[in-house]
């Protein structure tokens, strides 16, 4: 099912673009929220009027998210873990512990903006990219040391 999305979702796109998903995650999900519109001529019609609108939205978005990016740009954060030889620890180091970090720091992201691939099971310095917009992603640096 095609529609026209109201406002940004990450894992679809941003306001005013028509996108195709599935019909239960539209039917469900998506319309009543008046998170997106069917991708009918009167709401392509209606989408090209309220386009100034939808511009100025994610110029917005677009100017908190790179705001937020100076801030977080180069932050680092060191997290104090148990290892077993030199370098290996016990358990890992998670997207969990990583904003348990950043959040004594004040710092308050969401876990899904980490770009954390696997977790850490070393010590060492990492550079960890966090998705703050669609291409704005800022690295953080996260040093795990042995306790």
């Amino acid at each position: 099912m095609k529609v026209i999305l109201t406002e940004t979702i990450e894992s679809l796109g941003i306001i005013g673009s028509e996108v195709k998903v599935a019909d239960g995650y539209a039917r469900n999900y998506l319309l009543p929220q008046k998170k997106a519109v069917l991708a009918s001529q009167a709401n392509r019609n209606m989408l090209k009027q309220e386009k100034a609108r939808f511009e100025l939205q994610i110029a917005k978005e677009k100017a908190f998210a790179q705001e937020m990016a100076a801030r977080l740009e180069g932050t680092s954060c060191t997290i104090a873990a148990k290892v077993s030889d030199e370098t290996r620890l016990y358990g890992s180091v998670t997207e969990r512990d990583i904003l348990n970090a950043l959040a004594e720091k004040g710092i308050e992201i969401e876990k899904h903006m980490l770009l954390l691939s696997e977790p850490i099971k070393n010590t060492g310095t990492y550079n960890i990219p966090v998705r703050v917009y669609a291409d704005v992603e800022p690295e953080i640096i996260v040093e795990v040391v042995a306790e």
